[in-house]
């Protein structure tokens, strides 16, 4: 018995281990590609350990940047969109999820099931009328247009939250308007603390979704000096003269490091968030 489960487990360890390499690799490959010359990296593609070591003249030259901006410019434009996106955009999900869950108003059942219709609708299909908007009322090219398809809410947030304000009992909401308290100061004030979890998974969502969304920047901006990351990340390669793929892993390793400072820090409320949206409602 005892030597059955040692091998179980020692079997079950191998094959987590096996497969965790295999999920991580893609991110090791491209951190491995970052040390690399720019005619090795392909070249030796298969192998993580460079035969020669390039990695200053590939961070320095992507971090010089392309069309006369820097790397840092692009940073930050990806910084200015995607921080308002994110926080109007949770809030905007959260104030129609207490609607949704605990206010009363007619049809209420039919709007939020016209809400989750939207997740089947893909985003590409909304660029062409966004496009049109932004165009007449001289919106395009902005860094406005990159953050109005974000800052109205989502449908996948306005769910997720919807089930964590059902699981909370009808006592808190009772309790709070006897001592007086309003509709927004028992969303604020009581309910709020309570689905953290969920608002800030949401918010660790928006923030991914926002920084490597790559599209919608492609088609309503075309001033580079407003380029968010994918953008630039994409200037790196030009199949009519020379590509800079050393530059461009290096700045892509660059560009990893906020989305992986947030998930190390928020990873108990990601998982807490996921994890519990299932039991409420």
């Amino acid at each position: 018995m005892r030597r059955n489960n040692r091998a179980g487990s020692i079997a079950f360890h191998l094959f987590s281990i096996a497969l965790g390499f295999v999920m991580i690799y893609p991110l090791l490959w491209m951190l491995a590609s970052s040390l690399k010359s720019n005619s090795e990296i392909f070249v030796n593609s298969y192998s993580l350990i460079p035969k020669q070591f390039d990695a200053i003249r590939n961070y320095v030259s992507g971090w010089e940047g392309i069309a006369g901006q820097n790397f840092g410019k692009f940073i930050m434009n990806s910084f200015i969109v995607t921080i308002p996106s994110t926080v109007i955009g949770v809030f905007c999900s959260l104030l129609a999820a207490y609607a949704f869950a605990r206010l009363k108003f007619t049809c209420k059942k039919f709007l939020f099931g016209c809400v989750m219709v939207t997740l089947m609708i893909p985003s590409q299909v909304m660029v062409v009328p966004q496009y049109i908007i932004f165009r007449r009322l001289e919106l395009h090219n902005t860094y406005f247009s990159m953050m109005a398809p974000w800052i109205f809410g989502h449908a996948f947030f306005i769910f997720l939250m919807t089930q964590f304000f059902r699981g909370l009992p009808k006592e808190l909401d009772e309790a709070a308007e006897i001592d007086g308290c309003g509709k927004l100061g028992i969303l604020f004030r009581i309910h709020l603390p309570l689905v953290s979890p969920a608002v800030i998974t949401s918010a660790i969502f928006s923030f991914y979704w926002v920084w490597q969304d790559f599209f919608q920047p492609l088609i309503f901006i075309s001033d580079p000096k407003k380029f968010t990351v994918p953008l630039a990340l994409n200037m790196f390669t030009d199949p009519n003269s020379y590509s800079n793929y050393g530059g461009m892993f290096a700045m892509s390793v660059i560009s990893l490091l906020p989305v992986l400072a947030i998930f190390v820090f928020f990873q108990k409320y990601l998982i807490e968030g996921i994890a519990t949206t299932g039991m409420k409602g």
